[in-house]
């Protein structure tokens, strides 16, 4: 049953948390991605009444304490760059999704190969491997530190 529920929790949510055995621990960074999970699509969006895809990213990482740029291609300025293989949740993955214009699309890693980001349907979890995602996948950015990181993945209880 443990297994079940935990199995269910991590669909449900993939990022809510750090594994700690069977069970899981909010921490503040999945905190922060799950607090918007669910709000609709809005072109400039910077709110829970709706966010673009940098829009949701900058607000995540503001629930942090981490200023971004309120663009996919400013925030691909940020930080330093991480190659595929090594990314790590909180880590900005980036897309070209206007056809050869560069970067025009931003989301969050959150581990086992799934983001969270702002498309046409709201704030949602794409897998990298999808084949959309797959063709059109850019490059990735680490705007935490580790130090950084290992507070905000942290649990929180």
């Amino acid at each position: 049953m443990k297994k079940l529920f935990a199995g269910f929790a991590l669909s449900m949510s993939l990022f809510c948390s750090i594994s700690v055995g069977s069970a899981f621990a909010e921490t503040p960074l999945s905190s922060a991605v799950n607090a918007g999970l669910g709000a609709p699509y809005k072109y400039a969006g910077t709110t829970l009444k709706g966010f673009d895809c940098s829009g949701y990213t900058a607000w995540v990482f503001n629930k942090l304490g981490v200023a971004l740029p309120h663009t996919s291609k400013g925030q691909a300025h940020e930080g330093v760059w991480v190659d595929k293989e090594n990314l790590r949740p909180g880590d900005l993955v980036f897309f070209d999704t206007s056809g050869g214009a560069g970067i025009s699309h931003v989301g969050v890693f959150v581990g086992d190969g799934k983001f969270y980001h702002s498309a046409d349907q709201g704030v949602t979890i794409s897998k990298l491997s999808e084949s959309y995602y797959a063709k059109r996948y850019v490059t990735a950015r680490r705007v935490l530190s580790d130090d950084q990181y290992d507070q905000f993945m942290t649990d929180t209880k």
